[in-house]
């Protein structure tokens, strides 16, 4: 087998293979010989037909199969051989498929850039310290209190915090468009679950109620036909009802399936819940941190093949939030997917440098905070194990984490008092 690569810019190289005819043709009379001593034809007895007549008859459809075979095997050898890792799907090109001659083809591929010298880790990141206070305590428990609040119908006119329930219809340019109408859809005022604007003017609204809503949808909505434009809405409440938040006692406890230790153990519940929020959203902020700084100081060349496969799936995921008629802008996710790209190989080649091993430890520990917060964790843990995609993810997720660690171990860390409350305000935002 003859291989010869050529840089065609950048990360890109077009590699020619050529395998001898004999390799070909060898494989073809031998898959042909062993059909003779099964095949059945009309006219023949099994195990006597002709080896011409079978190749009549056979050898076409054999010799198509056997150079595939014969592709994809020597692809592998020659990839390897030229200590080539392939970014994306090589594209394979045949160039002489003649029985009798070498088979030829010619496979156009991006590689993997190798990141020169050391990692730069010349920065420094900044580090929220946090005292969970009563004050933060007295908070949360007012938002759990809220979660569980109930509605009750009133005779009054909508003000904000209430619920509306209300039918809509929508039209951009005096047309209607995917996902613009709607009837019995509950809207909560301040919520800021709708359109911005939209929740503001349904203030003021009482039951029978009919309004005409208009707003202007975000530059950046994901339906890229509507993104940007001015939408009317027809409107027509149905009902106003106000909040009843309950009180916190027994049955509030138990509400969390805390059967005993009443309030007290609500307290040491939540506590925990709050510390388990904040051990993530700190980790958040280091993570994003030591990320950008690790771009900013080592850029990387990027094989536009994986941006492409990055940006396609970043799509797939808009078209099930918007529904998967809607025309989605690509460009809105290519700055986006450009990132994650580059932040993959360069977090994969610290991985590689420094044999950093995936902790299987820390992802069952991961697997299991995340179910703390279902009704059955030990179900939701069997789930991720028995959930390849699902696993692959908190296993990618660990790793970026180990990453980190071993970074921060190598940087600046600046500590800073933050409270509780601004710690996880900026960890949403």
């Amino acid at each position: 087998m003859q291989v010869s690569v050529e840089n065609t810019g950048g990360l890109g190289r077009r590699v020619t293979v050529q395998v001898p005819a004999e390799r070909v043709d060898q494989e073809v009379e031998n898959r042909l010989a062993s059909m003779s001593r099964t095949v059945k034809l009309d006219g023949f007895r099994p195990g006597k037909v002709p080896l011409r007549v079978i190749n009549q008859k056979f050898g076409g459809k054999v010799r198509d199969e056997v150079v595939a075979d014969v592709i994809r095997s020597t692809l592998q050898d020659a990839l390897r051989q030229e200590n080539l890792r392939p970014a994306g799907e090589p594209m394979v090109e045949p160039v002489s498929l003649e029985a009798g001659r070498s088979l030829e083809y010619i496979v156009t591929l991006e590689i993997y850039p190798e990141l020169a010298g050391e990692l730069d880790l010349d920065f420094s990141v900044t580090k929220s310290v946090v005292e969970i206070g009563e004050e933060d305590m007295s908070l949360m428990i007012e938002k759990l209190r809220k979660q569980r609040r109930t509605w009750e119908k009133v005779e009054r006119s909508a003000k904000e915090g209430d619920q509306v329930t209300i039918d809509f219809q929508g039209t951009v340019d005096g047309k209607e468009f995917a996902g613009n109408s709607a009837t019995q859809t509950l809207v909560e005022l301040g919520s800021n679950t709708m359109i911005p604007g939209f929740e503001e003017q349904l203030i003021g609204l009482s039951a029978g109620d009919e309004k005409t809503v208009t707003v202007k949808f975000p530059d950046d909505y994901p339906a890229k036909e509507i993104a940007g434009k001015e939408a009317s809405f027809n409107v027509k409440a149905h009902a106003v009802s106000e909040a009843i938040v309950p009180e916190v006692d027994e049955d509030f406890v138990r509400a969390f399936g805390i059967a005993d230790g009443g309030v007290e153990a609500l307290h040491s519940e939540v506590k925990k819940n709050m510390e388990r929020e904040l051990k993530h959203a700190v980790s958040s902020s280091l993570r994003k941190q030591v990320f950008e700084a690790l771009l900013e100081k080592n850029p990387v060349e990027i094989p536009q093949s994986l941006v492409k496969a990055e940006v396609d799936r970043l799509v797939a995921s808009a078209k099930e939030q918007a529904g998967a008629d809607s025309d989605i802008d690509r460009g809105h996710f290519e700055e986006d997917a450009r990132r994650r790209v580059a932040l993959g190989l360069v977090v994969g080649d610290v991985v590689q440098k420094n044999q950093i091993q995936l902790d299987a430890d820390r992802v069952r520990e991961a697997i299991e905070s995340i179910a703390a917060s279902y009704e059955n964790p030990d179900e939701v843990v069997k789930w991720y194990y028995g959930n390849q995609e699902m696993l692959m993810g908190v296993q990618s997720m660990v790793m970026e984490e180990q990453v980190m660690d071993w970074v921060l171990e190598r940087v600046r860390v600046e500590e800073i008092p933050t409270s509780f409350e601004q710690v996880i305000h900026k960890a949403q935002s």
